[in-house]
């Protein structure tokens, strides 16, 4: 005990004075003696380090490297053929500029830096666990972010709607659609669980994400302990906690353009059928004795078996199961209704004999409500917050454990941090929570972000650690710089695209990506940034790079999730983002290289290379399909499937080979497998 007192007394004392803690300031861009290399400010803080070094930036990298490299990183898809012929023609002095302004208003856009957003939501199609069942509706917030993304949400927006979008006044559809991202937590639904342990288990999933997405900080250490190394005790963990813990989750109508008219149309006959065929079964004079035997059956554990496992199934298998069952029935909404009668008939079964089962016809009964579900036009739901249990009090839980409650907090926020003002008339809510996290005065969200913006474009972040900005973390290899992009970032309105047009239009970010020996010995991590980064790339752009070299990439943005191995047509061919994500069984493509499976944040992507890698793409059905397809679309020009695979021309050594060696579909298999086809120069 006095060895952990020690240890959190030193990291209070260190924590006062580290680099994160301290206030965001705009530092102004260093003089250089170079001028005519830095292109803007960032280029500034990049060449004084490397003058300080002794050492030179790399030259700008060719113009058609440089145009894969944008198109890559800003929508996840290599340059089409019209792209190239624009851009390697322009020869007007702000040919790049206009590149960057028509990738950045692409709707491909949206969709490249939502799959890095929702890396960071842990989305996911399916609950987790054994059971893992799907949800067909989180494809809903997945297209809120692309579609807040693509319109530029300035970030402070961004954040306020995804945590607390709810508790806005007037809150709109889509403000609480935002609110899913605490709707990716995983869901326990085995039998014989204690459904307490894991909402507790829910609302800690949510506050360790919260700081781990906006702080950058390790603080899930604090929920059995004070924090070891950074200044967090568990009461401010606690106190973290009560801002998420009076949240309720909620499923809603959430139609999108087209759906409601036709759905409100067909509704009236929907009613009437669906009464009718529930009436011939006898539905409505079984429900009642049901649900008063249910509720009984709780309060009376162990008197009834077959009560007990239904009653503990309700809980576990229908969503806020017990908590409609004890609404009377006057008083239930409309989807309670349905989705009570649903189970209902579903698992009546439990508690009769085989017998009066045959004799219900209860089997008929669930094809016959089922066709008429089918009938009825489409709408999609979605999964959200809502502020229902203001009732719930917090408590600092004994060494983390649910079930030792000790002393009562209310919501607050860390001391090391700036102050959160509470409104007068009661605590502070999720959206002060979430208005503090983007306060001007806050001094880790804005750094964490754009750190985290600079790590997609060079591979590293300026800080290594993205998701640790404690002490444990490490320093920022340019604090200046990254304190004047962070403030820089509030300053221009949180927009994110205005951010992503710094960075690309610096010179640092133009650079040839080849490694000198001099680099290779003096900075072979890149940290200095004298060159840019090259990596290969993200699981769902290999796919995406294939399908659109090939031309067989499906146009089509948003909607629900596409089982690949089940869907026809088009479907087949949707971008990687769209790909039903099982956290249990994910597509085997995705998860090979490296896609996150929805557990945790991701804060950044591991890139192992393995031989099990080389051997998918090159026998996978998708790419034995697409490598055809392409070279069909080629028409067995050569150079026309170089430029459709890696946006240049072969070497007269490469065309000799690949004509006198190999046949014209093998020619596209071996482009689709190159290092440099996989690889962002």
């Amino acid at each position: 005990m006095i060895r952990c007192w020690i240890g959190f007394v030193c990291a209070v004392h260190l924590g006062a004075a580290h680099w994160s803690f301290e206030p965001v300031t705009a530092p102004a861009p260093p003089a250089v003696k170079d001028n005519g290399w830095a292109q803007s400010a960032v280029d500034r803080f990049i060449l004084a380090r490397l003058e300080r070094e002794g050492l030179k930036p790399s030259p700008e990298a060719p113009k058609a490297a440089l145009l894969r490299r944008l198109c890559l990183d800003l929508t996840g898809l290599p340059p089409t053929l019209e792209q190239q012929q624009e851009f390697l023609s322009d020869n007007r002095p702000d040919a790049y500029e206009r590149m960057v302004e028509s990738l950045l208003k692409s709707p491909h856009y949206g969709e490249k830096w939502g799959r890095y957003w929702l890396d960071l939501a842990r989305y996911a199609d399916s609950d987790g666990f054994r059971s893992d069942r799907f949800r067909p509706n989180a494809w809903r917030y997945r297209d809120w972010i692309i579609a807040a993304l693509n319109r530029d949400m300035p970030f402070d927006r961004f954040t306020i709607e995804q945590l607390a979008g709810d508790l806005l006044p007037g809150a709109s559809l889509e403000q609480r659609v935002a609110t899913g991202f605490h709707r990716n937590t995983l869901t326990n639904r085995e039998g014989g669980i204690d459904p307490e342990q894991f909402r507790v288990e829910q609302v800690i999933d949510r506050v360790n994400t919260t700081a781990t997405v906006w702080l950058g900080l390790t603080i899930g250490c604090a929920q059995c302990h004070d924090h070891k190394y950074d200044p967090i005790t568990q009461r401010e963990y606690y106190r973290l906690f009560a801002f998420f813990n009076t949240a309720e989750e909620l499923d809603i109508d959430a139609p999108v353009p087209g759906e409601a008219g036709p759905r409100m149309a067909a509704r009236p006959s929907y009613d009437r059928e669906r009464a009718k065929v529930l009436e011939k079964y006898g539905v409505p004079g079984l429900m009642p004795e049901w649900e008063r035997r249910m509720i009984e059956a709780a309060a009376n554990p162990g008197k009834w078996l077959d009560w007990d496992h239904a009653f503990d199934d309700l809980r576990t298998d229908l969503d806020q199961g017990e908590k409609i069952l004890r609404t009377v029935p006057e008083k239930r909404t409309r989807r309670q209704t349905k989705l009570l009668t649903d189970y209902f008939v579903s698992n009546y079964h439990r508690v009769i004999t085989k017998e009066r089962r045959k004799e219900l016809a209860f089997d008929d009964l669930r094809k016959a409500l089922r066709a008429l579900d089918e009938s009825l036009p489409r709408m999609a739901e979605a999964p959200v917050f809502a502020h229902e249990r203001p009732d719930r009090t917090t408590h600092i839980f004994d060494r983390g454990d649910y079930k030792n409650p000790r002393e009562r907090v209310e919501p607050g926020v860390p001391a090391i941090l700036p102050a959160l003002d509470s409104p007068a008339g009661g605590p502070p809510t999720r959206l002060d929570l979430a208005r503090w996290l983007v306060s001007p005065e806050h001094p880790l969200t804005a750094r964490v972000f754009v750190n985290r913006v600079w790590q997609e474009y060079f591979g590293v972040g300026l800080v290594k650690t993205a998701d640790n900005f404690g002490s444990q973390g490490e320093r920022p290899s340019h604090p200046e710089l990254l304190d004047w992009l962070a403030a820089d970032f509030a300053k221009n309105r949180w927009s994110m695209k205005a951010l992503h047009r710094t960075i690309v239009s610096s010179a640092a970010y133009r650079q040839s990506s080849v490694i000198t020996p001099e680099l290779a010995k003096r900075d072979p991590a890149n940290r200095l940034i004298a060159r840019q980064g090259r990596f290969r790339l993200p699981a769902e752009s290999i796919r995406d790079s294939a399908l659109q070299a090939s031309g067989l990439l499906s146009p089509e943005t948003g909607g629900p999730s596409v089982r690949v191995h089940e869907a026809n047509g088009r479907d087949r061919y949707r971008r990687g983002l769209y790909i039903d994500l099982r956290r249990t069984a994910p597509y085997a493509l995705l998860s090979n290289f490296d896609a996150p499976n929805g557990y945790r944040p991701v804060c950044s992507r591991g890139r192992s290379n393995t031989p099990l890698q080389a051997l998918q793409l090159l026998n996978d059905p998708l790419f034995v399909e697409a490598a055809r397809a392409l070279a069909v679309r080629a028409d067995g020009d050569l150079d026309r499937m170089f430029r459709m695979t890696l946006a240049r021309t072969p070497a007269a050594d490469e065309r000799a080979w690949l004509s006198e060696k190999i046949d014209r579909v093998s020619a596209a298999s071996v482009l689709l497998n190159l290092d440099e086809f996989l690889t962002r120069e």
